[in-house]
């Protein structure tokens, strides 16, 4: 318990600076995306004569990408906002792994188990370390425990299973935080990109319907506007849910490993209780 208790500590800390991390994280990410937009799209060198009210010079993509409107920095924020997230969601899913292959760790560490070497087991664990090895070990200290104690195999399954349950609740919401930041700009990239091509539209109608000669550079810009904000949304929407796919995918498969291992451990309590019987 008193383990528990200083990993229940260190694991709040660590939240809190996740919490903060992230954030910074979103508020820079629309300030680069405005930084971006208004100095470097912006810039008077992308148009003729200089002017950012004017024509983009022929080819010239970031002049047209600021002629977006002002919902482009919004989704560049929110496409940063997306492989910043996605980046440090790689980074601690892949040091919760640990430091060699997942399954590797599992088939050897299974198989000192089965042989009842719980020391060795115990030793690939604190040179795998990670999320995984975290949880097994923990299991593994509670089959001491609960060996020492001489617990029927019922008792013992249910006090294994407990401290892993305990364990796995401790490590695992570090791993799946910030996932639902990357999941949500699934649908806010969308949905921002839908809102700068109607405002687009909305600029390409009124072009249409002003005057008797509609003006064909404002119908242009707004065609423009809608098309850009369209493909900026799309690529948001596209990025984050590819990521959340993979990272979900990735947690799913540390949860079967900690069970399989839980379950390997069980087992091999309930042997050691057969023989002991059986003497």
């Amino acid at each position: 318990m008193a383990n528990a208790s200083i990993q229940k500590v260190e694991k709040n800390g660590e939240s809190k600076g996740s919490n903060i991390f992230a954030g910074l994280a979103i508020v820079l990410s629309i300030v680069v995306g405005i930084l971006v937009w208004k100095f470097i799209m912006g810039d008077p060198s992308n148009f003729q004569d200089g002017n950012p009210e004017g024509h983009p010079l022929p080819g010239n993509y970031l002049a047209m990408v600021y002629k977006g409107g002002y919902v482009v920095p919004v989704l560049m924020g929110l496409l940063l906002m997306s492989i910043v997230f996605s980046f440090e969601r790689f980074f601690v899913i892949s040091k919760a792994s640990g430091k060699g292959n997942v399954e590797s760790f599992l088939r050897k560490v299974q198989s000192q188990i089965s042989n009842g070497n719980i020391n060795e087991a115990m030793a690939e664990c604190d040179k795998q370390q990670g999320t995984v090895a975290n949880v097994v070990k923990a299991g593994l200290l509670k089959y001491e425990e609960v060996k020492r104690e001489g617990f029927d195999s019922e008792r013992a399954e249910a006090a294994i299973q407990q401290e892993i349950e305990q364990a796995t609740s401790l490590e695992m919401p570090m791993l799946e935080k910030n996932l639902v930041i990357i999941s949500t700009l699934v649908s806010v990239g969308t949905l921002m990109g839908l809102l700068g091509t109607v405002t687009g539209m909305i600029k390409a109608f009124s072009a249409l319907g002003a005057g008797s000669t509609p003006d064909s550079s404002q119908l242009a810009n707004g065609i423009s506007e809608a098309l850009i904000n369209t493909a900026t949304g799309i690529s948001t929407s596209a990025l984050s849910i590819i990521a959340y796919n993979i990272f979900t995918s990735k947690i799913d498969k540390l949860t079967y490993s900690i069970d399989e291992a839980g379950f390997t451990i069980v087992q091999t309590y309930r042997r050691f209780r057969s023989r002991a019987n059986q003497a």
